[in-house]
């Protein structure tokens, strides 16, 4: 999918898994210059492999994540959490070791508003900018290039960030100051977890009062009661279908760092409390990488 002419802008990608391996394909398609890192490097050749033959533009795999940012115009970090963002930040192998003056770094990482906040610090004292800016839309919408991206930090930057986020997203907003991607990211999740929730706990009732779901569904998500998780994950559901999707480990660790985050804030939060110990339970079950839908496994 083809939407910005990027050509001539060098860019790095470090974090090839479900989302990053395709935001970082679309940023090659629309002609960027892409420098890829990651962690398998037989992952990063199979990005190589796959979109070389799909692009005119340079596209080159590396050895480290300072190799990768050398030269860029903007880096862009789609990793697991904080302590993995860390660890391809600093040091003598970290992209701020091959960042230059005036650069951009981008981090799609779902991760605390304290390491927005530390990163920027230590961009700011090279010259470089930053956006925290995590994704939403699942593996299906970073492939479709139709994510939406919740971005914190100055508006110049996101200004030069644009054309970027044009590549592979539908939606994209800056909420304010550094930080306040990450925040509503937060909003998101929990908003999320309680629709899921309800979600199966509405199809269990339905399973128990042997209605069939496929027509109750195709009636209530015409009314009030319509989501993108019903609209999306309903069918699964009731063919008890969890081996794909955004996994329980993944939610736990967002929903953990929403809660620290509204402790600090003064934030009730008890729904989301309550969801993520269900999670847990689920986790228990052995349902680490199971979809986020599979709270509906634990009901039955």
């Amino acid at each position: 999918m083809k939407r910005e002419d990027l050509s001539g802008r060098r860019v790095a990608f470090v974090g090839l898994g479900v989302m990053g391996y395709p935001m970082a394909g679309h940023l090659a398609v629309n002609g960027a210059e892409v420098t890829v890192f990651n962690r398998t490097m037989a992952r990063a050749q199979a990005w190589l492999d796959e979109y070389a033959d799909h692009c005119d533009s340079v596209l080159r795999v590396v050895q480290t994540p300072a190799e990768a940012a050398l030269n860029a115009d903007a880096v862009f970090l789609c990793v697991g959490n904080d302590d993995d963002v860390r660890a391809v930040v600093y040091g003598t192998d970290g992209v701020l070791a091959g960042m230059s003056a005036d650069a951009l770094l981008i981090d799609h990482t779902t991760a605390s508003q304290e390491l927005a906040l530390e990163l920027d610090s230590a961009c700011r004292e090279q010259g470089i900018g930053f956006l925290d800016a995590p994704v939403s839309g699942g593996q299906a919408g970073a492939e479709n290039g139709l994510l939406t991206i919740m971005t914190g930090g100055r508006a110049d930057d996101f200004s030069i960030a644009s054309p970027f986020f044009a590549a592979y997203a539908k939606k994209t907003a800056l909420l304010g100051a550094v930080g306040s991607g990450q925040l509503t990211k937060m909003v998101n999740q929990i908003c999320i977890a309680g629709v899921l929730q309800g979600l199966a706990e509405g199809l269990h009732f339905a399973q128990c009062a042997d209605l069939d779901i496929n027509q109750v569904v195709e009636v209530i998500a015409q009314g009030a009661a319509q989501s993108w998780q019903m609209e999306n994950r309903s069918s699964t559901m009731a063919r008890d279908q969890f081996e794909f999707g955004f996994a329980v480990n993944w939610m736990r660790k967002d929903l953990g760092i929403a809660l620290r985050t509204g402790d600090a804030l003064g934030a009730r939060l008890p729904m989301t409390a309550l969801v993520d110990q269900f999670y847990g339970d689920v986790q228990a079950m052995g349902g680490g990488r199971w979809d986020t839908s599979s709270l509906l496994r634990r009901l039955t």
